[in-house]
């Protein structure tokens, strides 16, 4: 297939090209400077020259706190700008993928929402993203991948960098570290959600709607970064915080972790977050990352 993804340097569409090349597809993936996603021109112009066959959108403004300040870039980029991607797209006869989050519920279920279950998001972001799904999903070759807890290789620039590295560098600056035991999740390693998206995308039964992909299971960030320290043989005391959900003035869901119906019922199913976990530390922390070629 011909594919254009958007969003080249972060920690999924990095991935993607690499794995997408790998299974021989091609792919074409235009820098910021080539393609600005609040600027439609560019999408066109984009479109006009490569006509793909599927546009994969990796793009969005996810610094969570950030969003509460700047609500209107938040709701430019992850609900504006997705909306025109997707009818430009379907212009085209394009399949359009865009990405959501977790973060569209708010926590009340304690148990892995399903795709059916009905949102209530709690911030800014999570209201931004799903307008997005809202907007994208108002066009019939629209598909919406939820995902949750996201790591990769590349970090994320908008963060800091991604959890699991973080906790990493706090171990060799802290003996004690603190750590939110009031979220339940389920972390992703970019590298499975990758082969996910692929596998969907190339599936003769795809359809219109929306997609849960995470690994499979669910802890705390607590629990997650004890299980980080245990595989990378790091000795630190690991202290749980209750922070009740908020930074600051802002909440958090409590309870967002995803369950995976849609695309198991056409066999698509990431291994459980231990796995991919233990992955991850053993790609970049054992072998050694080469950003070229990982795999």
């Amino acid at each position: 297939m011909e594919i254009l993804i958007i969003g080249k340097t972060g920690q999924l569409g990095s991935l993607l090209i690499k794995d997408a090349l790998a299974w021989g597809h091609k792919v074409f993936a235009p820098s910021r400077q080539e393609l600005d996603i609040t600027n439609m021109d560019d999408f066109l112009d984009i479109m006009k020259t490569y006509k793909p066959e599927i546009v994969i959108n990796t793009a969005a403004f996810h610094n969570v706190p950030l969003c509460e300040v700047e609500p209107i870039k938040a709701f430019h980029l992850n609900c504006l700008a997705v909306k025109k991607m997707a009818e430009i797209s379907q212009d085209y006869n394009s399949w359009f993928v865009s990405f959501s989050t977790d973060y569209v519920f708010g926590g009340e279920k304690r148990t892995p929402y399903k795709e059916s279950d009905i949102p209530n998001p709690l911030q800014i972001y999570g209201l931004s993203k799903l307008a997005g799904e809202y907007a994208a999903l108002s066009y019939e070759n629209s598909i919406i991948i939820r995902t949750c807890g996201l790591y990769g290789m590349q970090g994320a620039s908008s963060k800091g960098g991604n959890f699991v590295d973080n906790r990493i560098k706090d171990s060799k600056q802290n003996k004690k570290i603190e750590i939110s035991n009031d979220q339940t999740v389920s972390p992703t390693y970019s590298g499975d959600l990758s082969i996910a998206v692929l596998q969907l995308i190339a599936h003769p039964s795809k359809k219109k709607g929306i997609y849960h992909l995470v690994n499979e299971g669910y802890c705390t960030w607590y629990e997650f970064t004890k299980e980080i320290f245990k595989l990378t043989g790091i000795n630190r005391e690991v202290i749980p915080v209750d922070r009740k959900g908020k930074t600051g003035d802002m909440r958090r869901p409590l309870f967002s972790a995803l369950k995976n119906e849609n695309a198991r019922k056409i066999g698509i199913v990431l291994p459980n977050w231990k796995e991919g976990l233990h992955d991850y530390i053993e790609k970049k922390y054992v072998e050694g990352y080469n950003e070229n070629c990982y795999r």
